[in-house]
């Protein structure tokens, strides 16, 4: 199958710098404003209750992708041989910044690689937007590069809560019930 590429662009917003590489034109063709849906997620999360709030510039990559592409990554890195929604490659250790890191030069938070077809599914199947679907990924994720993680009930449960402050703040419904954001 031949891709068709889309650019990568790029984004900085104060501390954050947001690079978007579309390889799957099925992302463009449901959603012709997806890089701002990415760039609006991303920045919700990045300043909200995440533990960068701008104070050192970062940078991450969006690779909005499909179920061919993602599959091998799930299993390589998850050991799971199917397609997953959305997959995130922190490259640092822990919510700290690097120490030493020279502060004209953004930090590489990491990659989130998103499939669409999973993605698509996911939302026909839950009665949601592909818009507000993709957009909760992308929150998630950023979270994930942030150093956050979902391993044990009580990360998940902060995990949770965070995630949805970020929607909420771009009008986004509560993707989980009985999440209290006091």
């Amino acid at each position: 199958m031949k891709r068709r590429v889309v650019p990568t662009t790029a984004m900085m917003t104060e501390s954050l710098e947001i690079d978007i590489s579309i390889l799957c034109p099925a992302w463009v063709e449901a959603l012709p404003s997806v890089e701002g849906l990415c760039r609006r997620a991303a920045l919700a999360a990045f300043y909200g209750e995440a533990r960068n709030n701008g104070e050192t510039p970062v940078e991450a990559s969006l690779v909005l992708a499909d179920d061919d592409f993602i599959r091998p990554l799930n299993k390589k890195y998850r050991g799971q041989d199917k397609p997953t929604n959305v997959l995130s490659f922190a490259f640092r250790e822990s919510n700290d910044a690097s120490p030493g890191h020279p502060e004209q030069t953004p930090e590489m938070l990491g990659d989130i690689v998103l499939a669409f077809e999973t993605a698509n599914s996911e939302a026909s199947a839950g009665d949601k937007s592909l818009a507000d679907h993709l957009s909760h990924l992308i929150v998630h994720g950023m979270l994930h590069l942030l150093g956050y993680d979902h391993k044990t009930a009580p990360q998940a449960r902060v995990m949770e809560r965070l995630e949805t402050r970020a929607l909420a703040r771009i009008d986004i419904a509560a993707p989980y019930k009985d999440i209290a954001l006091g």
